[in-house]
């Protein structure tokens, strides 16, 4: 008998000497691992699609549809020439008497890519079309929002860069189509 214990104590090790209770505990704590650095990434990483004051620009929505209609209501068509330089454009309405503003507040953003976005101020030029730098992107799908410096209306089209040909903005339907 006593052969028999001696035996049964020098085959039974501690349990942290076995592989079996590690490979068991190696999923979980895998999971645990990755569960932290995927918490550390969502608290440390910016989402750039969501807005800070969203419940702000939700409520300005009436606002912007109101200068959008207001602008489709004079008439006002936008001409975009696009160049590597800048932009330029020439405002029509179908009012003859309609007053062109001194300046126009031009933003050219990209749809998913907040940091990208440009903003730029055209003056008028002495032919009526108005002109100013603006560093294009190579190529891609851009949104071009023209707006007057009082900002009481509002154009807003979509252009594919680069763009050979000159782009029309506003008029009816307020769509953009290529000239």
């Amino acid at each position: 008998m006593t052969t028999m214990t001696t035996t049964a104590n020098r085959s039974s090790k501690a349990w942290y000497r076995e592989p079996w209770p590690w490979m068991l505990m190696a999923g979980p704590l895998a999971v645990i691992i990755a569960g932290v650095i995927t918490a550390w990434l969502t608290i440390k990483s910016n989402d750039g699609l969501v807005s800070e004051d969203y419940y702000k620009q939700g409520l300005a929505a009436g606002q912007t549809v109101a200068k959008s209609k207001f602008a489709e209501e004079l008439g006002i068509v936008a001409t975009l020439s696009l160049t590597s330089e800048g932009m330029r454009v020439k405002l029509s309405g179908k009012h003859p008497d309609m007053v062109m503003p001194p300046a126009l507040q031009v933003t050219l953003s990209h749809p998913t890519r907040a940091g990208l976005d440009q903003k730029s101020r055209l003056q008028q030029g002495g032919d009526g079309s108005y002109a100013g730098e603006m560093h294009l992107p190579a190529s891609g799908h851009w949104l071009v929002l023209i707006e007057d410096d009082a900002k009481t209306w509002r154009l807003l089209g979509s252009v594919m860069l680069p763009a050979a040909q000159e782009l029309n903005i506003g008029g009816e339907g307020a769509a953009a189509k290529l000239k």
